[in-house]
This record gives C-alpha cells, sequence and structure tokens, in this order.
C-alpha cells in the first residue's frame, strides 16, 4: 500500500470527462446516464483500507439523496489486485456491501488518467450546468485522515447540500487522501506521494 494524496488538473467549473464503463450489475453506464441535480464520483476500490473506510458514508449519501447519483469507479489491476475484479465488485454489490447507484470498472484506467485521479477514495463532486456537468468540489470526503479514525465533518455533505441548494461550495478543494491506483496500464496513474 502506498499512500498518496490527490492533486487533479480539473479545476472547479470544469466539464467532467465523459465515459463509458460496465458495471457491477451488468448494465453499461455514460456520464450522460446520470439525470440527477448532483453527481459524485468517487475512484475507489475493494481492497484498500482507505477506500474501505469510506463505503458506508458513500452508501449512506446514495440512500438519502434522491437527487444525487454516487457513482463508484475501480479502475485497479484485477490480474495484480483479485479483490477488485469485477467479480469482486458484483459480489460486494449483490450482497449489499457497496449500495451506490453505480458501481463501475475502469478496465485500463484511462477514466481515472481523464479525471487526474491518483487515489482511492478519490473524489469529485458535479452540479448540473447548462445541461452538462460542472465540478464543484473536489476533496476530501470526511476530517478521517486514516483508515480507523472517526470523522468530526463530513465535507461531503456540505458540499452535497450546497451543490442541491444552487449555491457556491464554501469548503477549499483539499487533497484526497489513500492507497495509489494500481492501474493495469503502464504510466497511467503513476501519481507521485505528496
Amino acid at each position: 500500500m502506498v499512500q498518496l494524496e490527490s492533486d487533479s488538473e480539473l479545476d472547479r467549473g470544469d466539464a467532467a470527462p465523459d465515459f463509458e464503463l460496465a458495471g457491477a450489475d451488468g448494465e453499461t453506464y455514460a456520464l450522460n446516464d446520470f439525470e440527477m441535480e448532483a453527481l459524485l464520483v468517487v475512484f475507489t476500490c475493494n481492497h484498500c483500507p482507505y477506500a474501505k473506510a469510506k463505503i458506508d458514508l458513500l452508501n449512506d449519501l446514495a440512500a438519502e439523496y434522491d437527487d444525487l447519483a454516487v457513482v463508484g469507479i475501480n479502475p485497479n489491476d484485477a490480474d495484480a489486485y483479485p479483490e477488485d475484479s469485477l467479480d469482486a465488485m458484483r459480489e460486494a454489490v449483490a450482497d449489499g456491501t457497496v449500495a451506490y447507484d453505480a458501481y463501475l470498472r475502469d478496465e485500463t484506467g484511462a477514466v481515472a488518467a481523464a479525471y487526474d485521479a491518483v487515489c482511492t477514495p478519490d473524489p469529485f463532486l458535479f452540479g448540473r450546468e447548462d445541461g452538462g456537468w460542472r465540478l464543484r468540489y473536489h476533496g476530501r470526503l470526511d476530517d478521517a485522515l486514516n483508515p480507523d479514525d472517526e470523522p468530526t465533518e463530513l465535507y461531503v455533505r456540505d458540499a452535497v447540500d450546497a451543490v442541491l441548494a444552487d449555491e457556491a461550495v464554501e469548503i477549499p478543494d483539499q487533497p484526497s487522501r489513500g492507497c495509489s491506483i494500481k492501474s493495469p496500464t503502464p504510466g497511467v496513474n503513476a501519481g507521485v506521494c505528496q
């Protein structure tokens, strides 16, 4: 496990990079399939302790907000990390461990590279603007920096509330913290420890 902090080149107001990915539910999803008012794209996986520590929070967000789509995208090399295979993702969805609106497989890591995601979890919150998705917040989900820490502030909840109220997100972008993305494509998502 290598701990990294995310520092994406996407700025607030930038359009969400498009994707079309296989879901753990057997469906294929594109960016525009999500028709809510807010979209939380989180690069995540099954094996990283940092990502595992945020599953319940992401499940809660997906259950509580009708106008928010929570989309997990797993970009890790499934050959090197079998826990991150599409089959393992399907099991996590089937047994209720993961209850996001969609859990998608980024087989090559190209989508994670388009977002400049380098760690798991790495969340990007978008709001609807002129028919497209615009970045409104990229940063930590909460203030718990280590997997065993209990959060006292839920940044993502405040950011979602602001987006749904059509207000500016006042929370500053802060690097997300987690395990490095293990892309199957050499050179993709090769981040540097911060």
